[in-house]
């Protein structure tokens, strides 16, 4: 694990800056523009199988995913750059109490982000400008998205560390394949069968199950030894 975390010192020390940025910077800004695709994909289905009524609802709903992202976003990239610091240092103590906060932080506002927004639904749509109208759509949509919010922001902190990891590539497949599945299923759920912003909602969350499971993978069982399981676990 010492050899391991020496030659990540070496390639970031040595490697030209414009290198690196290519190397992360661009499969990061990716990741991000695929986060916005899930709501931009749902917004052109729905707005043809559904009409403005399904849109106004997956707006209203928005929020709440910006919300959970944010401290999603918060967790993962300050565990990320936690773990960078002390990697540097050769602190592999810290490291490991850092990337097992991590973890556990963001799992337990997952759920949290959960319970609250299933409880407090109704009082949520109506703060984010819900009217009589809108309110059957946003509820029937925002109790189905607020079930992957778990997921979602497990996965998206987890790409924090894996792109600090040294697999900017595979972070930005996981998220990725998330915005395909969604893509794939939206139609058929919408058109195929009918289901409406129902069917949009479950195309979201297989998809964000999909990243949650890609991201869990490469930290437990992936291709090599990672970094990140080899800390935790030494």
């Amino acid at each position: 694990m010492k050899e391991q975390a020496a030659e990540k010192k070496v390639d970031f020390a040595k490697e030209p800056i414009g290198r690196l940025i290519l190397k992360f910077a661009i499969p990061c800004v990716i990741s991000l523009v695929v986060n916005a695709l899930y709501n931009i994909v749902d917004q052109i289905f729905i707005g043809w199988g559904v009409g403005y009524l399904g849109n106004g609802a997956t707006n209203i709903v928005f929020p709440i995913t910006i919300i959970a992202l944010a401290l999603a976003v918060l967790i993962g990239d300050g565990g990320a750059a936690f773990f960078s610091l002390k990697l540097r240092e050769g602190d592999n103590d810290s490291v490991r109490k850092g990337l097992g906060n991590v973890i556990v932080m963001v799992t337990i506002a997952g759920i949290a982000i959960l319970v609250i927004f299933v409880a407090f639904m109704n009082p949520i749509l109506t703060l984010f400008g819900a009217t009589e109208l809108l309110r059957p759509y946003a509820l029937e949509y925002g109790y189905i998205i607020a079930i992957g919010l778990p997921f979602t922001m497990i996965s998206t902190a987890l790409n924090a560390l894996i792109r600090v990891d040294g697999s900017p590539k595979f972070a930005m497949f996981s998220m990725l394949l998330g915005a395909v599945i969604n893509t794939v299923f939206d139609p058929i759920f919408i058109f195929v069968f009918g289901m409406g912003v129902r069917g949009a909602a479950i195309a979201t969350i297989m998809g964000q199950i999909a990243s949650f499971i890609v991201s869990v993978i490469y930290i437990f069982r992936g291709s090599k030894p990672s970094a990140l399981i080899n800390l935790l676990f030494a």
